[in-house]
């Protein structure tokens, strides 16, 4: 496969000079109005932050690209999906509530906020996945999918699953709903911790298949019902319900990739990374550690695959900040140095799979041009 085009700028302007104006000139070199978006539904996907977290990308950013939109006739909307895991954005009503207290709403961002995969986090679409290997289809919020157009505005961060977060984190995590997120996480099935569990009921009430009873008062799975969709696990309001196998390292990563391929597929796309507040960990975290890299820039392509493979080149050659997580581990004499800041940053994640993965069912490739604009 051919080279794929990277843009990349640095944060630094002139006086008077907006770092805003900068940004959208930068997606404008990439090709940005090259896409025809006259009176066409635009998706722009990103992660509003968990409530705690101040890591995640301002809303002017997001203004910045909505603008652009409409300056081309387009019709945009800010959308993210809802989490499989109990916290702040587990239903749409939360959802839209920690959107608005992070900053995210029409006045800041310049237009309307959809949750991809509706109020409970069950409107979705079953997606076929091109040259799927793990996944033959995807779940993935019927709002997105309903787009003309997709683009991802995503925080270049660390993750203690993945090793960072980038587009494609974004794009294939993000977008599934919540079924298609425990598709991703797990190959088994759900489990009940009766020390928590204090037999509300409320489980019931949302299981996708009838299959949660209960026993002295207490929610019990039958597994032989039980499809894996993972809606109990959002409604339990005690964190009592659980997966029983979680897939780590490089399944997550190639079933991540291969949802990314279902959202891109076959429709004009186009991919943004923030480089700014580098955490070590995901911005779903309801808190976060000092970043782990300095403010670096921004980056922009047509190719997903590309993009995150040079943001985690431009993060590799950068100086680590001493007193973060990574600078820690990296100061430790007693640390096992593996000479890959991911790595270093989290030992257990794995990243490099959501690349090669993504290369070989065809989304993008590893193979890029740094253009750089100053």
């Amino acid at each position: 496969m051919d080279q794929s085009k990277v843009y990349f700028t640095d944060f630094r302007v002139p006086v008077g000079t907006s770092i805003l104006t900068k940004m959208q000139k930068l997606c404008k070199k990439a090709g940005f109005q090259d896409i025809n978006m006259e009176n066409q539904f635009v998706a722009i996907k990103m992660h509003f932050g968990e409530l705690g977290n101040l890591a995640f990308i301002r809303p002017n950013y997001v203004r910045a690209i909505a603008d652009l939109v409409k300056e081309q006739g387009g019709l945009p909307f800010i959308t993210d999906c809802n989490t499989l895991y109990p916290g702040s954005r587990k239903h749409a009503l939360e959802h839209m509530d920690c959107a608005n207290i992070n900053g995210f709403n029409t006045t800041t961002t310049g237009c309307q906020i959809i949750i991809g995969d509706g109020l409970k986090g069950t409107d979705d679409i079953e997606v076929p996945v091109k040259n799927g290997e793990y996944c033959k289809t995807a779940k993935i919020g019927r709002a997105i999918m309903d787009a003309d157009i997709f683009i991802s505005l995503a925080h270049f961060k660390g993750h203690e699953m993945t090793g960072f977060g980038g587009a494609i984190k974004n794009i294939g995590m993000g977008c599934g709903s919540r079924a298609g997120k425990m598709e991703q996480h797990s190959s088994g099935k759900v489990e009940v911790n009766p020390n928590k569990c204090r037999g509300c009921k409320i489980c019931a009430k949302h299981c996708g298949s009838d299959a949660i009873s209960y026993e002295n008062n207490k929610a019990v799975i039958n597994k032989d019902i039980c499809k894996g969709c993972g809606r109990c696990i959002g409604a339990c309001p005690f964190d009592a319900i659980h997966n029983d196998q979680w897939d780590a390292g490089d399944l997550l990563d190639k079933k991540m990739a291969e949802y990314a391929q279902a959202v891109v597929q076959d429709r004009p796309c186009f991919f943004i990374n923030m480089l700014v507040d580098i955490s070590p960990n995901c911005d779903c975290h309801s808190e976060n550690d000092a970043p782990i890299l300095p403010n670096l820039g921004i980056a922009a392509s047509f190719d997903p695959i590309a993009l995150d493979q040079a943001c985690v080149d431009i993060c590799q050659k950068a100086e680590p900040i001493r007193n973060s997580q990574l600078g820690d581990h990296l100061a430790d004499p007693e640390f096992h140095h593996h000479h890959d800041m991911w790595k270093d940053n989290n030992p257990n994640a794995h990243w490099k799979e959501t690349l090669e993965h993504g290369e070989k069912i065809g989304i993008g490739t590893r193979n890029y041009e740094l253009i750089v604009m100053k």
